[in-house]
């Protein structure tokens, strides 16, 4: 047989099968004296076997190791081991599958999603839109649920859930947003902005702090700074003073 007439035979490409013979899985035939290699049954037999194989999902290493003389594994332990990476693939695949059925049954999408169904629940009193304050507060507790150590965010967001339990407490977080709001274009040494620093830490808790110290000159509170106007990023330092009991708000 030539090699379109193998490769037709078992149902691949020639490509295949010169891949195979590149990969050494199929052992080439000898040319004839016209320059056609002349593949013989034994090459369909070899060659029907590899696909059936990596039909499984075996991976050409993994088959290599089965179709060698000398291999190391025999087939059925490559197969145990194959229907095990398979399980674990399943029970990855259905926790997948939960979480994402836990995000379509929920009451909506936030814009920010895909987050946790906690978070989500705490989005509902946080407003979406009217407040460019607001819409940054949620793209970083988006951040910090995607990248926060585990405790970290279970203590975020537990305090945060209890702080927004009441219409009043969530009046008052709609309240400090405006004042934030308010100073998109005024200077770090603006009056409101102790007013607006004095506001937001009536209502955070302490409990969303690090138990370390806060490092002020962080790269990741350097970013924040920096993503806020100047006023702004002058409020969350007073704030971050505060609530970590470094003195007074200066």
């Amino acid at each position: 047989m030539r090699i379109g007439e193998l490769a037709e035979a078992v149902g691949v490409t020639t490509r295949t099968v010169r891949h195979y013979h590149h990969l050494g899985l199929l052992p080439e035939p000898e040319r004839r004296a016209n320059g056609y290699r002349d593949y013989t049954l034994r090459h369909a037999v070899v060659l029907a076997r590899i696909r059936r194989l990596t039909e499984l999902g075996l991976g050409l290493a993994e088959v290599r190791d089965v179709l060698a003389d000398d291999a190391g594994k025999d087939l059925a332990e490559v197969l145990t081991e194959l229907d095990e990476d398979l399980a674990r693939q399943e029970a990855a695949i259905g926790e997948r599958r939960a979480r994402l059925r836990a995000l379509l049954d929920a009451d909506g999408l936030p814009a920010e999603g895909p987050v946790s169904p906690e978070l989500a629940a705490l989005f509902a009193d946080i407003p979406a839109s009217g407040s460019p304050m607001a819409a940054k507060d949620r793209e970083v507790l988006a951040l910090l649920d995607s990248a926060a150590p585990p405790e970290v965010r279970e203590r975020l967001l537990t305090a945060l859930s209890g702080t927004l339990g009441s219409p009043d407490a969530v009046a008052r977080a709609r309240e400090a947003y405006a004042l934030l709001d308010r100073l998109a274009d005024a200077d770090p040494d603006d009056p409101r902005v102790e007013e607006a620093a004095r506001s937001l830490v009536a209502w955070i808790p302490r409990e969303t702090l690090p138990e370390a110290a806060i490092d002020h000159d962080s790269s990741f509170l350097r970013a924040l700074y920096a993503d806020f106007a100047p006023a702004q990023a002058e409020v969350l330092r007073r704030v971050l003073r505060i609530l970590a009991g470094d003195g007074e708000a200066r």
